[in-house]
Formats: C-alpha cells, sequence, structure tokens
C-alpha cells in the first residue's frame, strides 16, 4: 500500500481559502438582505451600503485570484483578508446599530469558521483584532466622532459584547486545538502506515517482515516491549521480540491467542496468566496492560502481534485500530514471504525426491569452493549411481524406480550431516556435498551413506556405486571437482559396482604448473 500525503494538513490551506470566500459571500449577503428586509435598519445610510460591499467583494474577489495562483500569496491574502473581514463587520455593526446591533452575531460566525477553517492561533488572533474595533467604534460613539449609531453606548452592553466575543472565541479555539491535534495524530498515523509499507515492500524473508512491523508499531506508538508470532500448521513460533529474553511461546497453549485468533479481534490483557497463557508469560515476564492483535491473511491467521503498552492502564481506542491496521499489513506481508520463501524452496528442489535440483547444486558447489578456498578448508564430492537401476524400472515398473529414487535421497539425507548437501544429479545419479571434509576422511563417510542407502528397504533391494573427489587434492574448481568425481564412480561400476572408489587424479598447484609448463 502507498498512501499519498503531502507535508501540509490534511485539507491544504488553498482548499480552506476557498471555503472562507464562501463565508465572505454569506457575510456580504446576510448584510445586503437585513437591509432590504428591515426598513430602516440602516436609516439614512443605504447609499453607503452597496458601495462599501462592492468594494468588500473586490477584495474579496483579489484574495479569490492570490488563492488560485498559489504559493507564498496565500499566506498573505489570508491576512490580508481576515483583516478587511474585520473592517466590513465593524462598519455594518456600525451602521446597524453599533453595540446594539442585530448583526453583531456576524462576527462571532466569522470568528468560528476563522478558527476552524484557518487555525485555532489565527481564531484567537482574529478575535483580539475584532475586540480592538469594538473598542475603537465604543470609544468614537462616546466622543462623538462616529455619528450614525446611538448617541452614547451603555459601557455594560459593550463590555457584555467583548465578554461573549472572547468566550465564543477561547471556547471554539478549545475545540479546534483538539481537532487540529487529532488530524495531526491521524496523519502521523497514515504517515507511519504508509513508510511502513514501503519497507515491507524491501524484504522478503518471514524474519525481516516481523522485525520492520515490530519496529515501525513500538515506536509510532510508544510500546515498551512486543513480539511477532507465526502460525504455521498449529505451531507457534516466535519470529521478533524486543524482550530481553526470548523464548518460544506455548505451541497453540496460550489462551489469549486462541481467543484473538477466533475472534480476530485484538484482546486486551491486563497482566499475562503463568498458567492460561505460559509461551507469553515467559517471553514477556511482568507484562502490563497487553494488546494481542490477530494477523490475518485470507480469512486465516497467520500469527500475532502482541505489544506491552506498560502502566497506563488507558489504550485509546485510535491506538487500537490504527495498529490493528499496522498487524493486517504484516499479515499480508508475511503471508506474500511465505509464498515466496515457498516458489523459491520448490524452484531448488527436484520435484519427484525433494533433494536439491542440480541447478541448485551447481550454485551451492561453487559457493562451498569459494569459502573453502577463503577458509583453506578441504571439501569431498560425492557422485552415487543406483545399480542397475534400468534391471529395476523393466521387472517392476516406473513407480517402484520412482519409489527407490525418494528412498535413496531419504537414506542419504539422514545419514548425511546437517550442513551437507544433497541433491539429485540427474536421473538415477545422486551428488552429496561435504564440506570441511578431507580426503581421508572422504572415503568412510561415502561407505557410511552407501551403507544407508543398501539398507532403505523397498520391495526391490537397491545399491549404489559411488565416486568420490576431494578439494584441493583431487581438483580446484568446480568442474573438475564433477568430472574426478564421476571418472572414480566409473572406476566403481567397471569392478563390479556397489562400492566406493576415491580419485587418483591431482590436481593441486602442482598439477596446474605441470599443465603451464606443457603447454
Amino acid at each position: 500500500m502507498r498512501a499519498a500525503l503531502t507535508p501540509g494538513d490534511l485539507v491544504s490551506l488553498s482548499k480552506r481559502m476557498g471555503y472562507l470566500q464562501w463565508l465572505r459571500v454569506g457575510l456580504a449577503g446576510v448584510v445586503l438582505v437585513s437591509a432590504a428586509a428591515v426598513p430602516g435598519l440602516v436609516g439614512g445610510s443605504v447609499s453607503e451600503l452597496v458601495p462599501v460591499s462592492l468594494i468588500y467583494a473586490s477584495f474579496s474577489g483579489g484574495a479569490e485570484l492570490l488563492r488560485r495562483m498559489g504559493g507564498r500569496r496565500l499566506l498573505g491574502a489570508l491576512s490580508t483578508m481576515l483583516l478587511v473581514d474585520g473592517l466590513y463587520l465593524a462598519w455594518a455593526m456600525q451602521l446597524t446599530g453599533g453595540a446594539e446591533s442585530p448583526l453583531r452575531f456576524l462576527i462571532s460566525v466569522h470568528l468560528v469558521a476563522v478558527s476552524l477553517l484557518a487555525s485555532y492561533r489565527t481564531g484567537l488572533k482574529i478575535a483580539l483584532w475584532h475586540s480592538l474595533l469594538l473598542i475603537v467604534a465604543f470609544e468614537a460613539h462616546s466622543t462623538g466622532i462616529l455619528d450614525g449609531g446611538p448617541a452614547e453606548t451603555a459601557p455594560g452592553l459593550a463590555a457584555f459584547n467583548l465578554t461573549a466575543l472572547w468566550v465564543v472565541a477561547i471556547v471554539t479555539a478549545l475545540f479546534s486545538a483538539l481537532n487540529e491535534r487529532e488530524l495531526r495524530r491521524r496523519r502521523h498515523d497514515l504517515e507511519a502506515l504508509a513508510e511502513m509499507a514501503t519497507a515491507l515492500e524491501g524484504v522478503t524473508s518471514p524474519a525481516e517482515v516481523a522485525h520492520v512491523l515490530l519496529d515501525r508499531v513500538t515506536k509510532t506508538f510508544r510500546f515498551r516491549r512486543g513480539l511477532v508470532l507465526a502460525l504455521r500448521e498449529d505451531a507457534v513460533e516466535t519470529l521478533a521480540g524486543t524482550a530481553a529474553v526470548l523464548e518460544e511461546a506455548a505451541r497453540g497453549g496460550d489462551s489469549v491467542l486462541r481467543e484473538a485468533w477466533e475472534t480476530r479481534r485484538p484482546v486486551l490483557v491486563r497482566s499475562l496468566d503463568a498458567e492460561d497463557d505460559p509461551g507469553l508469560h515467559r517471553a514477556l515476564p511482568g507484562a502490563e496492560n497487553s494488546v494481542i492483535f490477530p494477523m490475518i491473511s485470507e480469512g486465516q491467521p497467520v500469527g500475532a502481534l502482541v505489544v506491552e503498552r506498560g502502566g497506563l492502564p488507558r489504550v485509546e481506542r485510535r491506538l487500537i485500530a490504527t495498529a490493528e491496521q499496522f498487524a493486517a499489513h504484516g499479515a499480508l506481508a508475511l503471508r506474500n514471504a511465505w509464498l515466496l520463501e515457498q516458489v523459491q524452496f520448490l524452484a531448488e528442489r527436484d520435484a519427484l525426491t525433494g533433494a536439491r535440483n542440480r541447478r541448485s547444486f551447481q550454485r551451492e558447489l561453487e559457493r562451498h569452493l569459494t569459502h573453502s578456498d577463503r577458509a583453506d578448508e578441504p571439501l569431498s564430492l560425492a557422485m552415487f549411481d543406483l545399480d542397475h537401476f534400468k534391471r529395476l524400472n523393466d521387472r517392476y515398473g516406473h513407480q517402484v524406480g520412482d519409489d527407490a529414487l525418494r528412498r535413496a535421497a531419504e537414506a542419504l539425507s539422514s545419514a548425511s550431516r546437517a550442513f551437507d548437501i544433497v541433491a539429485r544429479y540427474g536421473g538415477e545419479e545422486f551428488a552429496v556435498i561435504m564440506p570441511a571434509l578431507p580426503v581421508g576422511e572422504a572415503l568412510g563417510a561415502v561407505e557410511r551413506l552407501r551403507a544407508a542407502i543398501a539398507k532403505a528397504g523397498g520391495p526391490a533391494p537397491v545399491t549404489a556405486s559411488v565416486g568420490v573427489a576431494t578439494y584441493p587434492t583431487n581438483a580446484r574448481d568446480a568442474e573438475s571437482l564433477i568430472r574426478f568425481a564421476d571418472e572414480a564412480l566409473y572406476e566403481s561400476k567397471a569392478k563390479g559396482r556397489n562400492r566406493a572408489t576415491r580419485s587418483r587424479r591431482r590436481g593441486g598447484l602442482g598439477a596446474v604448473a605441470r599443465a603451464a609448463k606443457g603447454a
């Protein structure tokens, strides 16, 4: 997922200035309609009303033009028009009765709109501007400088208007500040979610997905500790965690995990119980106010995000809802990583036996030879060929032959070391890469593998002929190592099969020097 976010607010300043333009049209319309609907509201000043309103409309039009042009002109147009708004409304009030004007409510409307559309700070500044204009108008009427209104304005009424103005300003600013804070929080959450989604695009392994998810969630929401658990074939394993000591969670035995996966909803836990939730209790000892987010993909649980809030008992609903989206994105990424892992596994495996295929064998041999060269360690390669395999197929059928190949691959995998590489080289031939195995020990290891094939069982007995070559004694590159092991294999066949033969070739530096001299 990619969220299209701008560095500015969620609603652009230009668009909010557009809303203020409509507000100005409404203010001027109310003044004109009131003057026309209420006879005597403006007295003999009707001739002033239309020209001043036209001037006000001209300023508004200029601000709208600057808004459409954009850039830094926006802020200048906004500041100028807010001052002009105050002057126009003050003039309309004085024209329709001063402090007793029935249109004085327009100032409150303007103040609320500015606080909500611009910012609460701007609203408080405009409240100060309106207050200054009201005080100036009151003093002007009191001293007789202004005509057209009452000769005297009661100080109490003027004070009431100012008090009402500031009550509206403060209350609106408070709500506007809370609204802006919530908008900033939501924008921050969306940006964090978009950043996590972008980061997840660059990772492919389940462990990397889990670490990215946990890192982003704990930093965004300031959780103390957390875990990312994976659920595969009813077994729970820990993929990532911030706990000091990580232990594998109980395999499906934790009640809060079962509840989260069954209800598909987050579960809030005050404290983890050692009896009901043994795995999480061990992984997050002493956890307080934990939240378990189920990770669901394609309707099935694939894991869980477990986070600890700490000593704060209240977990906001916004936090729960947003963190749940993080968990949902993490679940999808985890599922995709597993699918990619499975595709890569199948691409490297022989479809019949499950052993590595020839392409994977070639790559692993090159990699291990490079490591052996750097570490100055030996490496042995054994080539196995099942004896009389064509005769077995002809006598028992291809299904029995396929079964013999599978059993041979299983026998080689079981009898070899954990870091040895077993591959089906082609047909009835297998190859085993044995790192860190010198020439003196290679034949003994191969005999053990050959015996494992003979003991594999099945409807027909199967034996194998084997050839062994060792780096660097026999060869110093992959191609030569394979060729010399294959030569030794054919020597085993020529001697009666069901035996192992070690290559007699010499591929060390001396052989290379002799080859160069002969050339």
